[in-house]
């Protein structure tokens, strides 16, 4: 079994009316990874699939779908899943590392990240994405190591899903969950269980597994989190107590008023450790979503593509006829020599770092100790994400709908403008 690891990593937040000002869903994420680790964001069009075809993840292959949707997704440049993303039907999941009594075994199965891609394109609903995890899960289980190291280091999943209409919390423990379904109000996860009585759905053996292992008494009301979480947590699974429960006080503090505007605050707030920089771990990627309840609007994806929110733009990407893949967003293929690959893994290392992501290093590293050009580049940057934001409250208010199909890629013009600032920065 390896080595248990413990990093104070990842957020999850959902806004649903009347807790958002406006009639929309708010989803967002912070992905909290090795601070090295290089996350892309990739565009994969909606295709259809041979009878018995089949589809390589990270460690595995498993069925394919006969059609698959188009996805947006953010993740570790090294694997095949996704951190977090959405698909072209507006549905949202995003995932959180979680340790409970059910032992995290070291064997290869789908990582966390590859039953959001999957999930993504198969679903086109929350509550389908949410069944199509169950079903994933309990025919292939979950495993496999979750960082590019030759120390494996393994764990189970959380999931926070949305789309128009509602969301869902899906929480594991080994092959066993438990779901919780959300119609109203705001709602955050961090790497801990917290679906407790209120259960919407759950794995056929939850309870009676429960009760032969000595967990529950079978008498006491049924208390998921109670009952799976460590009796003795490690000292970062308390620390993630603290940022959940900060998260918490967050939305609460805006419950009503939530917008895209102070779900970016709450994304970029390093007090509480939501946006973090300790430990060997950080914020290496983030992503905000707009999900219109009124079908004619579009859903709008903010991304990152860059570490520390803080220090990054948040990117308009809004699905439509003319979405390619932003090559400047997307690393180097390796192919069959990606240590992934090869077996034993992760036994050389490789530059997986994308085009963004080298110009927006620089330009920080070029202003490290000079606090007056550290201000320069963040009024640039805030001014740059101030633009972006124009826009998306133009597409939620219907203002460029009829002129939507003929619109250029907002995402590909995003990430060519902050390529033009850090251009202009490192000289």
């Amino acid at each position: 079994m390896s080595v248990p690891l413990y990093p104070s990593s990842c957020d999850c937040f959902v806004s649903l009316p009347p807790a958002s000002l406006a009639p929309v869903v708010v989803f967002a994420k912070n992905s909290d990874r090795p601070r090295m680790e290089v996350q892309e964001v990739v565009y994969y069009t909606a295709a259809t699939h041979p009878p018995g075809s089949t589809v390589m993840c990270t460690f595995i292959e498993v069925e394919q779908a006969p059609k698959t949707l188009a996805v947006l997704l953010s993740r570790p440049a090294w694997l095949w899943g996704a951190e977090m993303g959405a698909n072209e039907m507006g549905v949202c999941i995003g995932n959180e590392a979680v340790w409970t009594k059910e032992p995290v075994e070291e064997y290869d199965a789908l990582l966390g990240m590859d039953l959001v891609r999957l999930a993504l394109e198969r679903a086109p609903t929350a509550k389908a994405a949410v069944e199509v995890i169950a079903e994933l899960l309990s025919k292939y289980r979950q495993g496999g190591s979750c960082r590019e190291d030759p120390q494996p280091f393994m764990y189970h999943n959380t999931f926070l899903l949305c789309d128009r209409l509602e969301a869902y919390v899906l929480e594991t423990a080994g092959p066993y969950w438990a779901v919780e379904r959300i119609t109203e109000g705001a709602r955050n996860i961090s790497n801990q269980l917290s679906v407790g009585t209120v259960i919407w759905k759950e794995h056929p053996e939850l309870r009676s597994h429960a009760l032969t292992q000595g967990w529950w008494d079978g008498v006491e009301e049924f208390n998921f989190r109670a009952v799976y979480s460590l009796e003795k947590q490690p000292v970062r699974m308390e620390a993630a107590k603290a940022r959940y429960r900060a998260g918490q006080e967050l939305l609460q503090g805006q419950k009503g008023h939530i917008t895209v505007e102070s779900i970016l605050k709450i994304l970029r707030d390093k007090n509480s450790g939501i946006c973090m920089d300790s430990g060997g771990f950080r914020t290496t990627s983030s992503m905000v979503s707009v999900l219109p309840r009124c079908p004619h609007l579009p859903c709008i994806h903010l991304m990152t593509a860059t570490p520390d929110p803080s220090k990054s733009v948040f990117k308009p990407f809004v699905f439509g006829s003319r979405v390619t893949q932003v090559p400047r967003v997307l690393s180097p293929s390796f192919g069959d020599n990606d240590p992934v690959r090869q077996i034993p893994r992760f036994q050389a290392q490789v530059d997986r770092r994308h085009e963004l992501y080298k110009f927006h290093q620089r330009a920080l590293e070029a202003c490290e100790g000079n606090e007056a050009a550290q201000q320069r580049l963040q009024e640039k940057q805030r001014n740059m994400e101030a633009e972006n934001l124009v826009l998306v409250s133009s597409l939620l208010d219907g203002t460029d709908i009829p002129n939507l199909m003929d619109l250029s890629d907002p995402f590909l013009l995003s990430v060519e403008k902050e390529l033009a600032l850090y251009r202009e920065e490192n000289h």
